[in-house]
């Protein structure tokens, strides 16, 4: 609005305002005007916090049910902990002997829902069952401490030619109890 004032009165024809001055006057404003703009930088995504050789251990009355191993976690604003390393997992029984070991590429813990989630190659070694459950995730809820996935698994029992192939399942953390949810074949595998 300042502005159009100014140029209506040089357009008059009037000579009153050298150049310099109206030079003056423009930057003046046009900084004035710069000063009220509020900035804001770029928005941080990234870690709060990056943690190595992390362990996590959980008991239950003093007693050790699970531990945690992995090389890195990275927790983020939403209190999300990611691990992008391989995780090792052992779960123990009443006495404190391990009794399953797991194995994934990759995990995170989604603070929201309270679940820990392994990705990518997740191998379980079930010693008192001698079996072995191969999936592509498995989901731990502390509170339930139940195990579940909705993927595809097979399970494989050590010396024995049988192969239980199913999608999704819930077991028990330490793995005594597994139920499929939809069985897809027990097959027997014969060799040459």
């Amino acid at each position: 609005m300042l502005i159009e004032s100014v140029f209506r009165y040089i357009a008059k024809g009037d000579k009153f305002l050298s150049p310099f001055y109206l030079v003056a006057l423009v930057a003046l404003i046009l900084q004035a005007c710069e000063g009220k703009k509020t900035k804001i930088g770029a928005l941080y995504t990234g870690p709060l916090e990056i943690v190595h050789n992390v362990e996590v251990k959980y008991s239950e009355q003093g007693a050790m049910k699970v531990l945690m191993r992995t090389p890195k976690s990275l927790r983020y604003q939403n209190e999300t902990k990611v691990f992008p390393d391989t995780i090792n997992i052992s779960f123990f029984d009443s006495l404190g002997t391990v009794v399953t070991r797991l194995r994934s590429d990759s995990g995170r813990y989604d603070q929201n829902a309270d679940v820990y989630i392994v990705k990518g190659k997740v191998r379980v070694v079930m010693s008192e069952t001698n079996q072995i459950l191969t999936t592509s995730e498995l989901n731990w809820s502390p509170r339930t401490r139940k195990v579940f996935t909705d993927k595809p698994l097979v399970v494989r029992k050590k010396g024995s030619a049988e192969v239980t192939n199913a999608v999704g399942m819930d077991a028990e953390q330490d793995f005594t109890r597994i139920k499929f949810r939809k069985g897809t074949g027990i097959y027997k595998i014969t060799g040459p």
